[in-house]
């Protein structure tokens, strides 16, 4: 794929420090191209109180780019014919990736599993047998690539197909104990990042990669995890994305069960088997309408809807937790295209933070 004037622009948009899944598609929307909303960029974010922004060089952009490719990965926007099929319909979807390997395994269905790192010879087993079945129905696994529940997993379908989604850059293996997963998964499945070449991992990626590892699927099955563990992260993620929550239950002697019984507690599908999964997920269309779809009309910015209204209105409807568009829109009493358009303003001043899905949360 050529990289041209455009698609260069937008490489350097979305790696622009402050600017989320939501204020992406807002500038692109706004001004018609990456290369305009670029050149608009630094008035914008002076008029939202922003002194200066993080953007990188074009040398650096290019930069990237010339090494992904040398890696023998590619970077992906949505549109494109290889971007993943279902974070596509994500309502902002993630505004770029760099993919490593079979990217037809992401337009396959998919179903994520999940769990402890810690996880016990019964909770691997487990995880290994739903992996190979589910494999063998045509499925697509997918997980974080982390210890435990994550390898098992990955390993049970090298061969049917696996996706491995890691928060560093598309070259950071982590663990360091899984490079020879990494590579049996490069070669046989397909490894995706949402971060830069060479990025390291900080604390707050792993949550963003559970974002994209629910996005990826139809539905999340969950194997073992304690009640304050990331991988219930993965099951409200899965939620807030319409997804379908399932969840192994476990021995309530066993302190890693206790996360995953609790979720059963309050909803989630028990399951078993890969049976057990099949029959919730095979009636599901194999794309899903998103829960925070909404439709939003073209808008320039002279005729910007929100520009009549202080964006400090809506922070306050705004915290650390995330919410989506929706939830703020029926809380502030203003329509969902209104809050979109505040909330470029609020994240550009680096008050807020929009995740992929029509997410937002309080910079804290």
């Amino acid at each position: 794929m050529s990289w041209t004037a455009e698609r260069l622009a937008k490489l350097r948009l979305a790696r622009t420090n402050g600017i989320g899944p939501l204020t992406f598609q807002k500038l692109l929307s706004t001004y018609k191209s990456a290369s305009e909303a670029i050149k608009n960029l630094p008035d914008r974010a002076r008029q939202a109180g922003k002194r200066s922004l993080e953007m990188p060089s074009q040398e650096q952009i290019e930069r990237e780019v010339s090494r992904t490719e040398a890696y023998g990965a590619k970077i992906f926007f949505p549109g494109d014919a290889d971007y993943p099929r279902l974070l596509s319909e994500l309502t902002p979807p993630p505004p770029v990736l760099t993919c490593f390997g079979n990217t037809e395994l992401a337009q396959r269905n998919c179903v994520s599993i999940v769990g402890a790192r810690n996880a016990s010879a019964a909770g691997i087993k487990i995880a290994t047998n739903l992996a190979q079945d589910l494999g063998e129905a045509g499925w697509t696994i997918v997980s974080g690539l982390a210890r435990g529940i994550d390898t098992a997993a990955h390993k049970a379908s090298l061969q049917t197909g696996t996706i491995a989604v890691i928060a560093g850059g598309i070259d950071n293996i982590y663990p360091p104990q899984n490079q020879g997963l990494y590579e049996e998964t490069s070669r046989s499945g397909l490894i995706i990042s949402e971060n830069p070449f060479g990025f390291e991992p900080r604390a707050r990626d792993f949550p963003r990669r559970n974002r994209l590892v629910t996005g990826l699927s139809l539905g999340v099955v969950i194997i073992e995890a304690a009640e304050k563990s990331g991988t219930l992260i993965s099951a409200r993620t899965a939620l807030e994305q319409g997804r379908e929550v399932m969840a192994v239950p476990g021995s309530p002697l066993d302190p890693r069960s206790r996360g995953s019984n609790g979720l059963i507690r309050k909803g989630a599908v028990l399951v078993e088997s890969a049976a057990h999964i099949l029959e919730i997920l095979s009636p599901m269309q194999a794309v899903q309408d998103d829960l925070f779809r909404f439709s939003e009309p073209e808008t320039d910015i002279e005729d910007d809807p929100a520009s009549d209204i202080e964006p400090e209105s809506l922070l306050s409807f705004v915290s650390p937790v995330s919410v989506s568009i929706r939830d703020l829109a029926d809380a502030s009493g203003l329509s969902q295209t209104v809050c979109s358009s505040l909330l470029v303003d609020l994240e550009l001043s680096g008050k807020v933070r929009t995740l992929p899905g029509g997410l937002v949360q309080r910079v804290v």
